[in-house]
C-alpha cells in the first residue's frame, strides 16, 4: 500500500491496524492522538533520565451518546502499540531501509534495519535521504555512533535513557536530524542536572555556544558563577576557554571565598593556557584589587609569577587599591570615583562578609540568628563591624491571606491553611548609627545542595538595597517534603552575605 505522501506501508501493517481499529469506538473530529514529550528521573539507573512520550489515547469515546450513555469508555492500547514498535525495531520485520552508521576515523560500521515511514515521521532529513534509496551510509563522530542505537530507538518508541556523557552526542544527533522533541528533552535534562551540580558545566557551555543554544549557555554560565570555587578547584577549570573566562570575570555574582582566591585561580589558568599577552592582561585587569587587603597585595607583588610577567599592565590598579585602603572611603571619594565595579564586593564566603546558617527541620517553626560583617572593604574599616539579625519563618502568610473578623460578634473567617504560607527571610541591622554614612548594604542569600559529597549553590536570592527581605525567597520550595531538592538531610543550608555598596550620591568633583 502506498500513502498519499508516496511512502510505502507494508500490507501486514495496514492489516494489523484494521484489526485493532475494529475494536475501538469511532473517533470524533476532536478525538486525535496527542503526544507530549517529557523527562523524569530513572528508577533503574542512578544519574539517568528517561525521555519518553506521555500518550493520551482514546479520547475518541468521550462525550458520545451510545445506547443512551452520557459518557463513553476510554480504551487505551498505547502500551501494546509501543511494545509492538519495539519488537518491530528489534527484529527488523518488514524493514525497507538500511542505515550504515560509520564512526568517523574508523572502519567500524553499525547496521540498522529500519522503516522509512517511521523515520520520516520524525525527521525531514531522513524523509529526504530515503525518498529514492533504500540504503544510506551515515558518517557520525565516534560518540554519536556509539549512541545511535538509542537515537533510533527513540524514533520508534519515544523513550530512551540518558547518561551524563551521552547528553551532548544525543543532542547533536537530534539537532542534525531535526528531531525537535528529543532536542528539547535532552536540553531540559542538561539544565536540570546543572541545577543539581551533576553536569559538566564547562563542557556543556562550550557545546551550547557552538550550537547557539542560548538557554543552555545561560544556565551553564549561572551555575559556573554560583559555584566558581568548586569549579576552579576541579579538572574542568583547565578546559575554560578565554571567551568563557571573559564572561565570568566581570560578574559581581561570583561566589568564592574572597578576591584572592579568584586571583590564584586566574594565575593557575594563565599558567596552563598560556594565552596571548593581551588576553592575560585583560583578565588580570578584571581582578578587583581594592577587595584584597594591603598585606596580601604586597605578597602578590613579591611572589606572583603572573604579576612578574604582566605587572606594568595592572600597575595603576594596584596603586588605586593601596590608595583606597590608606584613607577613609569618604575622604578617598573626594578625589576618586568609588562607584565602579572595582569597589563592589562579589559574593564572598569569608567570615568578614557573612555567615553560614543550617536550619534543621525548616518546616517546623520560626528561627532566628545573628552575625557580624565588616563595615566596608577599605582597610580604614577593617576593624569596624555591623551586627545583623535574621528571622526565618517557614509559613509566613501575606496580609491578604490572614483571617479577618466578619462581624461585631467577633466571628472570624476560616483560618488560612499552613500550606498557604510561604518561607520568609528577613535581615535587619541590630542598630542604625552614623558608622554606615555613605554606605548602603546589599543582602544575598545562597541556598546550597549536596552533590557527590560537596555542597554547591543551587540558587541565590538578592535583596534590593532598600529592602530587608527577598520577595521571591524559596517561593516554589516545598519544605514539608523530606526529599525536597532544597534540603540536604532534611536541613536547609543557607549562606548569608552582606555587601557594602558606596552611596551613588558620592561623585568625583569636576
Amino acid at each position: 500500500m502506498e500513502t498519499s505522501s508516496g511512502h510505502f506501508v507494508p500490507r501486514w501493517v495496514t492489516s494489523s491496524l484494521r484489526q485493532e481499529s475494529a475494536h475501538l469506538p469511532r473517533a470524533s473530529s476532536q478525538g486525535l492522538l496527542r503526544v507530549r514529550f517529557t523527562s523524569f528521573p530513572s528508577q533503574d539507573v542512578p544519574g539517568c533520565t528517561h525521555v519518553h512520550p506521555r500518550t493520551s489515547w482514546a479520547q475518541t469515546a468521550q462525550k458520545t451518546d451510545v445506547g443512551g450513555e452520557s459518557t463513553g469508555t476510554s480504551i487505551n492500547h498505547s502500551q501494546t502499540l509501543l511494545q509492538r514498535l519495539q519488537e518491530l525495531l528489534r527484529q527488523g520485520n518488514a524493514s525497507d531501509v538500511v542505515l550504515r552508521v560509520q564512526a568517523a576515523g574508523t572502519d567500524e560500521v553499525r547496521v540498522f534495519h529500519a522503516h522509512r515511514l517511521l523515520l520520516g515521521l520524525h525527521s525531514e532529513l531522513f524523509r529526504e535521504l530515503l525518498s529514492n534509496q533504500s540504503e544510506v551510509v551515515l558518517q557520525e563522530p565516534r560518540d554519536g555512533a556509539a549512541v545511535f542505537d538509542k537515537f533510533i530507538r527513540y524514533l520508534y518508541c519515544g523513550e530512551l535513557i540518558v547518561l551524563l556523557a551521552q547528553a551532548i552526542p544525543l543532542h547533536r544527533l537530534a539537532t542534525k536530524y531535526g528531531v525537535s522533541s528529543l532536542q528539547r528533552g535532552v536540553a531540559d535534562y542538561m539544565r536540570a542536572h546543572l541545577a543539581g551540580g551533576a553536569g559538566p558545566a564547562v563542557g556543556w557551555y562550550h557545546y551550547a555556544v557552538s550550537t547557539g543554544d542560548e538557554a543552555l549557555r545561560q544556565s551553564c554560565l549561572q551555575f559556573l558563577a554560583w559555584n566558581l570555587s568548586a569549579v576552579a578547584g576541579s579538572a574542568e577549570w583547565g578546559a575554560v576557554s578565554p571567551e568563557l573566562l571573559a564572561q565570568l570575570l566581570p560578574r559581581s555574582d561570583l561566589v568564592l571565598q574572597d578576591e584572592l582566591e579568584l586571583f590564584h585561580a586566574l594565575e593557575a589558568w594563565l599558567g596552563r593556557a598560556r594565552p596571548p599577552p593581551a588576553v592575560a592582561e585583560r583578565a588580570l585587569r578584571s581582578i578587583r584589587y581594592p577587595m584584597i587587603p594591603p598585606a596580601q597585595l604586597f605578597q602578590l607583588q613579591a611572589r606572583s609569577a603572573a604579576l612578574a610577567r604582566h605587572g606594568p599592565a595592572v600597575a595603576d590598579l594596584l596603586l588605586q587599591a593601596y590608595q583606597f585602603h590608606a584613607a577613609s572611603p569618604l575622604h578617598y571619594a573626594k578625589f576618586f570615583d568609588v562607584n565602579g565595579s572595582s569597589f563592589l564586593p562579589r559574593n564572598y564566603l569569608a567570615p568578614a562578609w557573612g555567615a553560614p546558617w543550617v536550619i534543621n527541620n525548616p518546616a517546623r517553626d520560626d528561627r532566628s540568628t545573628s552575625f557580624q560583617t565588616q563595615l566596608g572593604p577599605s582597610g580604614h574599616d577593617s576593624g569596624r563591624r555591623v551586627t545583623w539579625n535574621v528571622l526565618f519563618s517557614p509559613r509566613w502568610l501575606p496580609v491578604s491571606l490572614r483571617p479577618v473578623y466578619a462581624d461585631a460578634a467577633g466571628t472570624a473567617l476560616p483560618l488560612a491553611r499552613p500550606e498557604d504560607g510561604r518561607p520568609r527571610l528577613v535581615v535587619t541591622p541590630a542598630s542604625s548609627g552614623g558608622d554606615a554614612a555613605g554606605v548602603s548594604f546589599q543582602k544575598t542569600v545562597l541556598v546550597g545542595t549536596r552533590q557527590h559529597g560537596r555542597l554547591l549553590v543551587r540558587h541565590a536570592y538578592s535583596f534590593h538595597q532598600s529592602s530587608e527581605e527577598a520577595g521571591d525567597f524559596l517561593a516554589h520550595a516545598d519544605l514539608q517534603r523530606r526529599n525536597s531538592e532544597y534540603l540536604v538531610e532534611n536541613a536547609l543550608h543557607l549562606h548569608l552575605i552582606v555587601k557594602p555598596v558606596y552611596h551613588p550620591l558620592i561623585r568625583t568633583p569636576k
